[in-house]
């Protein structure tokens, strides 16, 4: 008996050779433009606002407050060269940037508009203080200040600077809000560094105020001497204190 004919339903079901291999190869091209995709979407991400903000090694709220050493000075074992003597809520409660380090920004850095970012930190660092006036201000406030003076450049000169990173798009002192509650980030030997140039034992700002104290014959806490930098030795969570005066006045006399 001769083979039963096919049906031609049977003959378009049946792809020849070369139908199969062009399939194949359309198959192939598709699976190569998704990868392309995937791989497009992760060099994206990698370039994105949110994964420039930096490596966050630890961010968690700390239970005990940190301890002083037997000068007064913050102890963190784990950057033993960082000492300031004001915590963060010291810095606001003595009063501090005008009442505007908080105020509503919009980023350059990140590109972003931020607003009531105080409300991350404890409660207690703002009892007592005009949250409008003290803390989140559009207006500077020289009156608010410890020292009644103005002091510090303005955002976007420390943006253009290159100061700050996208982690933290106030600053050093937001930076050192979260620090000082236990966030480590791959930015705090930059930040840290910073802080020595400016308040350490060999920082600018401290031996500016101390020269200028040695020359004026006054004592170390006479704020009539430089409250210029008074204020901005205290935006940096530092204040002179009389021992470290004694070492500093040192210095300069034997210059």
């Amino acid at each position: 008996m001769p083979p039963k004919k096919r049906l031609l339903s049977e003959e378009i079901a049946e792809p020849s050779p070369l139908a199969k291999k062009r399939k194949i190869s359309k198959k192939s091209v598709q699976i190569s433009k998704q990868e392309n995709q995937k791989s497009k979407q992760k060099r994206e991400d990698k370039t994105s606002p949110k994964a420039k903000l930096g490596k966050i090694k630890k961010d968690s709220q700390r239970k005990e407050e940190v301890k002083r050493d037997k000068h007064g000075k913050l102890v963190f074992p784990d950057y033993p060269e960082f000492k300031p003597n004001l915590t963060p809520k010291e810095v606001l409660q003595a009063g501090s940037f005008g009442g505007t380090y908080y105020r509503p920004i919009k980023s350059s850095v990140t590109g972003e508009k931020y607003s009531g970012e105080w409300k991350e930190f404890p409660s207690d660092w703002f009892d007592g203080l005009s949250i409008n006036k003290q803390v989140s201000s559009s207006t500077y406030h020289i009156d608010v200040n410890t020292y009644n003076v103005k002091c510090g450049g303005s955002l976007e000169m420390w943006e253009s600077s290159g100061w700050i990173a996208k982690q933290g798009p106030y600053g050093w002192f937001q930076w050192y809000c979260r620090f000082y509650l236990g966030r480590r980030t791959d930015d705090d030997k930059r930040q840290i560094g910073r802080w020595s140039k400016c308040a350490g034992d060999k920082g600018r700002w401290r031996n500016n105020l101390i020269s200028k104290i040695v020359r004026s014959g006054c004592c170390h806490d006479n704020h009539g001497v430089s409250p210029v930098v008074r204020q901005t030795l205290q935006h940096w969570g530092y204040r002179l204190n009389k021992e470290d005066y004694e070492k500093g006045a040192k210095r300069v006399k034997a210059k």
